[in-house]
């Protein structure tokens, strides 16, 4: 399976509603998920010298092991994600308009305050049986390492 992969904090309640949000209008099944929590994730963020521990971003990897794959953060990948699930979704990534700086505010914002309002979990929730091989995390029966930078 290939697609969009996203990374979220896996005991965020924010970001557990976001995970499903986005697998109820991903009707062609595309994004795959894992936990910032994951090896899987720890092994893609620390390719690029992105910190495991930060907890405060949510990211998405495009083009995984492709000679486009890029990884993108906060406002970006956000946008990108509803660039990718199209239809109306997309109209709202149209805020790629704003500047960075003042999409990347607002996301730091919410993401302070996100256990607060949103809730937390003691760990991280596991997804429905029928959607369970779109996560890639550690405990996952479709685990598997993320692939290695490519030389050159």
């Amino acid at each position: 399976m290939t697609g969009p992969i996203l990374l979220y904090d896996g005991v965020c309640g924010l970001c557990h509603r976001s995970v499903q949000f986005v697998l109820r209008h991903d009707a062609a099944g595309r994004f795959r998920f894992a936990a910032l929590q994951s090896a899987f994730a720890a092994g893609i963020l620390s390719r690029y010298g992105r910190d495991p521990r930060d907890l405060d971003t949510v990211y998405l990897l495009l083009d995984e092991g492709g000679a486009n794959e890029r990884l993108l953060c906060r406002s970006d990948a956000i946008l990108a994600v509803l660039r990718e699930l199209g239809g109306p979704w997309a109209l709202l990534a149209t805020a790629r308009v704003l500047p960075r700086t003042l999409r990347d505010r607002a996301y730091a914002f919410l993401a302070r305050r996100r256990y607060r309002w949103f809730g937390r979990s003691d760990q991280c929730l596991l997804p429905r049986a029928e959607v369970r091989s779109r996560f890639l995390d550690a405990d996952s029966p479709s685990e598997r390492q993320p692939r290695p930078a490519r030389s050159g």
